[in-house]
């Protein structure tokens, strides 16, 4: 069996309305041992195909490989209505704080607002192609909170009524397209990485691959394993507020995506959708363990991008 397990996703895909409690309890128990055991599952037949991730990427891409001066009004930091929003450099972000910045490029889509600046020029559709996306990450995401609600034997809303903003400026939740470009060994810095090892901030996290490897999961015996790009199928895993909610039952796992070998000159892109909690919400542990003390989201958000990003 793979480290990673497969799961069909088929009866609650996007575009069923019509599944009941009753009919999710296999895709419950699957979904329960996959984020028990490992922390990431491979979600196939979602409702969400190849052709609109590539049309993704492909606008995404078009963008990255502008002159740095056309990229740099959209800088992340640059909008008063969300402080996430934007572009990010390479090496601006060092997910491992102890590591060199990371060999990558991101285009955040936090905000949704029409009436902030988009990439516009030599980039028709830019804002709708990202949003669209967004908004159908959003869908997926609410369905698979309440199955893993479902599976620990809670309310199917518990986790839903947290995530009730996403899309407005009153939720992180966030679409990152990321570009790692090609790496010029005789540059890299000792200990760089494309992205250093790291666990994700907020609840769940959707991972869309190009087909170029680098991706690997730190697993419960400490060995990095490779996550490959499996065609037709959405990587999911739990992210740290979501272990503290279920009180380490879910697990967030480690993960960084590596180098590519030495003279290979490959690209790799991926799509990540982040799913936060709503600013004001609470995070206190849904077994009332109180392993965790309460914790609001949006504070736990931003103390995690200082790490990220605070350190010089």
């Amino acid at each position: 069996m793979a480290f990673i397990p497969v799961v069909d996703f088929g009866v609650y895909k996007l575009g069923i309305s019509d599944t009941t409690d009753e009919n999710l309890h296999e895709l419950c128990k699957e979904i329960r041992k996959a984020f028990t055991d490992v922390g990431f599952v491979y979600l196939e037949n979602t409702g969400i195909d190849k052709k609109e991730v590539d049309h993704v990427m492909d606008i995404s891409k078009k963008f990255f490989l502008l002159p740095e001066e056309q990229k740099r009004p959209f800088g992340r930091g640059s909008f008063t209505n969300s402080g996430n929003h934007g572009w990010v450099s390479s090496e601006t972000e060092r997910l491992n704080p102890g590591r060199p910045g990371d060999l990558k490029e991101a285009f955040n889509t936090t905000s949704l607002c029409t009436d902030i600046k988009w990439p516009s020029d030599d980039l028709e559709g830019f804002r709708d192609i990202q949003v669209g996306f967004f908004l159908r990450c959003k869908e997926l995401s609410l369905r698979v909170l309440r199955v893993m609600a479902l599976s620990l034997g809670l309310d199917s809303e518990v986790f839903l009524k947290a995530h009730s903003h996403i899309g407005s400026d009153e939720n992180g939740s966030t679409l990152r397209s990321l570009y790692y470009p090609p790496v010029n060994a005789g540059s890299v810095k000792e200990g760089q990485l494309r992205c250093g090892e790291h666990s994700d901030y907020g609840s769940i996290t959707l991972v869309f691959q190009s087909h170029e490897a680098g991706l690997q999961v730190l697993s419960r015996k400490g060995e990095f394993i490779s996550a490959p790009s499996i065609p037709g199928t959405v990587l999911i895993n739990i992210a740290d507020l979501m272990q503290r909610w279920t009180s380490d039952v879910f697990v967030s796992a480690v993960h960084r995506v590596l180098l590519p070998p030495v003279g290979d000159s490959s690209t790799r892109q991926s799509l990540v959708f982040f799913v936060q909690p709503d600013d004001d919400a609470i995070i206190t542990c849904c077994d009332g363990s109180d392993k965790y003390p309460p914790v609001k989201s949006v504070d736990y958000l931003l103390a995690r991008f200082d790490d990220s990003y605070g350190r010089k």
